[in-house]
Order: structure tokens, then sequence, then C-alpha cells
């Protein structure tokens, strides 16, 4: 016998997305139902932000005991307990997993339903015998790892951000495929922890990011003695041994590297399967769902949001759509997204990160630009710490106006957030120059950089002819 439901909001996937928007729409008195095939809180909870973010602490507290005599602190050997690294990992994870729980959204007033949802039609989501027929559905399935085509691969044992944060022992060999953010944030942490890493990349790393800081970034990873290799191909996969595999590249030599571990981080396909698109109407193509710049599908009835549509992957962007597609279903004034208003981070140390619109975006779009930075070896705060390495770069418009920014450095994705606000706010380099930063604080950097655009009219000769005048009265 089926059991019929219908709320006004049917929400498929409890990640980010999803969650964000059963929270505020229960909230403003509308009733949802939120369906979930796997775990509460989606990838971002349970095997990536939240696991990666704390491996990366652990990773950082072994480095900064091994660096402490430069500033007069010597301490014994560093030994790191592996086991008890993964159990702080699991603690970590364990300690924000109420917040997402199903208990927690029942008792927000949602139902919550543990099971893979199907359109059967246009209108109708089916979760094994009950159906649900709501005013309006949001898809927010997220996504899964891409495993590329590499000959040999489906012979070995691989890692993916899925499954590596289950390892009972440190990999002492680690081969990582993949040289974004993802594969370099655990690249540097198992460098850390004490493995031997290396990363191998068919095109750039951090192919997305700023050449200028994301050169000095790799030039940092590389003396912590990540061997990263960019511009390779791979050949093949095979076994070694019982333990051990080997990575053949392509080209004349064929060179070979052995590990014990293979870590899979080549990005992420839209979680799509068995929801039965076609049924609802809905367009999608490997990227994922399409969507227009309200996030709606060609099924009206029907939004998509975070990873499953077409567009960035990131948690906090996931957020943000889920807000503008609350407010366009409930209030009809949601907006349309606006992808210049984009910040990421990519979380190895020093920490990169980037907002609004790269340089030759800027010089496409805007024509004459002005680019501004400011070292971090000229920073007083940084040189206390002797933490020197990186820059602020700000992008603005002819007449001052912040149109993007990158930041290489210590807590970087802290230091973007006044940038953030400028894009979004379209402020200029005023509202950095001339505001008051406290002393001695990396934040200066960026008020730093902000006045070097007033610098570079110094040289103007109608200024200079200006200063001359007004010298004459006194």
């Amino acid at each position: 016998m089926n059991t019929f439901l219908s709320p006004d909001i049917c929400v498929i996937g409890a990640g980010s997305a999803g969650l964000t928007v059963a929270a505020a729409a229960t909230a403003l008195g509308v009733s949802v139902v939120l369906i979930e095939k796997g775990k509460m809180g989606g990838d971002c909870l349970n095997s990536g932000c939240v696991p990666s973010k704390a491996l990366l602490a652990a990773a950082r507290r072994a480095e900064e005991a091994r660096d402490g005599a430069r500033f007069g602190v010597v301490a014994d050997a560093v030994r790191v307990n592996f086991p008890a690294v993964m159990a702080h990992v699991r603690d970590t994870i364990a300690a924000l997993a109420p917040n997402d729980s199903a208990e927690r959204f029942a008792g927000l007033g949602v139902t919550v339903l543990n099971g893979e949802a199907r359109f059967v039609d246009r209108r109708t989501v089916a979760v094994e015998k009950t159906r649900i027929r709501a005013r309006r559905f949001v898809i927010a399935t997220g996504s899964r790892p891409v495993v590329p085509p590499i000959p040999g691969l489906s012979t070995v044992p691989f890692l993916t951000n899925e499954t590596i944060f289950e390892l009972k022992r440190l990999p002492a060999r680690l081969i990582v495929i993949g040289a974004g953010p993802s594969g370099l944030e655990l690249a540097q942490a198992f460098r850390r922890l004490g493995s031997e890493v290396t990363v191998l990349e068919t095109s750039r790393a951090l192919s997305r990011d700023d050449p200028e800081p994301a050169a000095l970034l790799l030039e940092t990873l590389r003396a912590e003695g990540v061997d990263i290799r960019e511009g390779v191909g791979i050949a093949r996969v095979s076994r070694r041994g019982r333990t051990a595999m080997r990575v053949t590249l392509e080209g004349e030599r064929g060179e070979s590297l052995d590990a014990t571990h293979l870590l899979i981080a080549a990005g992420r396909r839209p979680d799509l399967e068995s929801l039965g698109l076609r049924e609802a109407g809905i367009r999608f193509d490997a990227r994922g769902i399409a969507v227009n710049d309200k996030l709606r599908t060609r099924n009206p009835r029907v939004y998509a949001i975070g990873d499953v549509a077409d567009g960035p992957r990131f948690t906090h962007w996931a957020a943000y759509q889920a807000g503008l597609v609350v407010r366009t279903m409930l209030f009809r004034f949601g907006g349309k997204v606006r992808p210049e208003l984009l910040p990421w981070v990519t979380f190895t140390e020093p920490e990169l990160a980037h907002v609004g619109l790269s340089e030759a975006e800027a010089r496409r779009r805007h024509g004459r630009i002005s680019v501004l930075r400011w070292p971090f070896s000229e920073n007083d705060r940084a040189g206390t710490e002797r933490s020197t390495r990186g820059l602020v770069k700000i992008i603005a418009t002819r007449k001052g106006r912040i149109v993007g920014a990158d930041i290489l450095g210590h807590d970087a994705g802290e230091l973007i957030a006044p940038f953030v606000l400028a894009v979004s706010q379209r402020l200029g380099v005023k509202s950095l120059a001339t505001s008051v930063f406290p002393y001695p604080t990396r934040s200066e950097a960026a008020q730093r950089a902000a006045i070097a655009f007033y610098a570079q009219k110094l040289d103007s000769p109608w200024l200079r002819r200006a200063i001359r005048l007004l010298r004459r009265f006194g």
C-alpha cells in the first residue's frame, strides 16, 4: 500500500544545499519533505571539507613541531600516531554530525525519508512505497569522484576522498592523480605526516587559479618534499606484488613510479543516477542538470542546486544557491546567480584564496585595469612569525573599483573576506586605503596593496602641476 505526501517543497539530497533549503523553508512555516539515500550531511561533512580540514590541522601541528627550532623552541623527534590522527578526524565529524542529523531536522518539522528518490512523472517523486507530489522540488544530490579511464586502474585498489579517511595505516609511498585543490591539500597533509608523496597532473596544477600565486604555492610544496609533476600522461597502472602498485607514465622513456597507495583526485561528476530526470522532463548531460540563471530546470516545478547543477562545485556556493532558490520559491524575488561573487580557497599552507575576476578575465571585460600587489615579506606580522611567502594581489578597474583579488599566505581564506564584500558591493580601493587596520596584522597587506593604486598616480604630470600650484599658497 502506497503512502502519499503533498508538501510545499520536496528536497532530494541532504548535503549542504539541501539542508539549507529544508531548514530555511521550514523556519518560514513551509512544509518540507527531505530525502537522502546515504548519510545526512553529504560529502562535505562525511568525506570532504570537514575530514580533510581536520587532517590538515593534524599535519600542521606536526610541521610546526619540526619547525620550532627557527624560533628557539626545539622539540624532540616528532612521532606521528596515525591511528590517533584518524581518530581525531572521526571525532571531528561526530562532533558536527548532530547539526545535520535526521533527528534535528525532524525536530524542526521536516519530514525526513531515507531512501532513493526517483521521478515517476513531472511532479511526482517515489521513495520505495511513498509518493511525494509537491508544489516545488529541489534536486541537491551532490557529486561523486571522477575515476579517469586509465588502463589497469580497475585492477588495483585505489582511494578517493570517499575512502581515504578510512585508512588505518599511514601510506609509505602515496601517488596522487590530480593537482587541483583537493589533491594538493591531501598531498601536503600526508607528506607532513610522514608519507613520500608524488602528484601527477596531465595539465597545469591549480589550473583555475592565477598563475602568479599558484606558482609560489607549488614552489613551497616542492620545498616540503612533495614531488609535483605537471603535463604528464599516465599510460597504465599495474600491480606490483601483494601490497604495491606501479604507475607507468607516457612517453618514450616510459618512466615508472611505485607506490603503496594511489589516490584519485581528478575532479567530480554530478550524482544523477536513478533520479528519473527524463520522466520529469529535465535536461541534463555529463556536466550536470541544465538550469537557468535562477537555478530552475526545464521543468518549472523543479530547481537544481549545488554540485548536481552544471557549474562550480563548492559547499559555500551550494549554500548561496539554496538561499536564492528559497527566496524565489517563497517570495518570487530570489534574484539571479552572480558567478563573479564566488570565492574559493585551497587550504594548503600557505593558503591560496581567490574571489571575483582573474587578471586575464578583467582585461577582457574592462580593458585597462590596475593590478595592485603587496608581498607579505613587507608585512611586519608575517615577519614576526617568519611566514613571509605570498602576497595580496588586487584587480581593479581604471577608476579603482575592485573586481577581483588573490591572496597567497597564512590564513588567506580569512583574509579574502574584505574582498568578497568589496566585489559583492562594488566597492573601490578607497574603501580599503582609507580604513584603519590594526597593527601588526596580516590584514594590513590588503590596505597597502590598495594604497598602491594612488601611488601609481603620483607620476601624473597633472597632479604634479596641481601640487606646485598649491605650494604657492603656503
